[in-house]
């Protein structure tokens, strides 16, 4: 399979790679986590006007903002140095942009505000 090869020399070298140069909290790390936040949102809006289910929306803008951090990382096993940590910044920032996005769809396109309790049918006159 074409995608075992890269996913497998990215393993290797993320497992190879010194404990010490990849700090959790790092500057790189809120990079990745605030531009994933960006395109997680961004994918779900993008996608709003063609697809209708929340959770449609929420796949493409989560798909789209995880691939392209996987895509970074596998840039940077031929010309920088792939991370785990990096990616899991990317993963969290994802889901992070999407929850966002699919609360406020959902708020503001509504028909009725949130907690409010449904209407009542008219019954018979007295």
């Amino acid at each position: 399979m074409p995608v075992l090869r890269p996913l497998s020399l990215f393993l290797v070298l993320c497992l190879a790679a010194p404990a010490h140069a990849d700090d959790w909290w790092g500057r790189d790390k809120s990079l990745h986590f605030g531009i994933s936040i960006v395109l997680g949102a961004g994918g779900y809006a993008g996608s709003a006007p063609l697809v209708r289910p929340r959770w449609a929306r929420a796949a493409i803008g989560g798909g789209f903002a995880v691939g392209v951090g996987g895509a970074k990382e596998l840039w940077d096993i031929r010309h920088g140095d792939p991370s785990w940590r990096d990616f899991t910044w990317d993963v969290a920032g994802s889901a992070v942009g999407v929850t966002v996005s699919s609360l406020l769809d959902l708020a503001l396109t509504s028909p009725r505000p949130i907690g409010a309790s449904p209407p009542v049918a008219p019954g018979p006159l007295r």
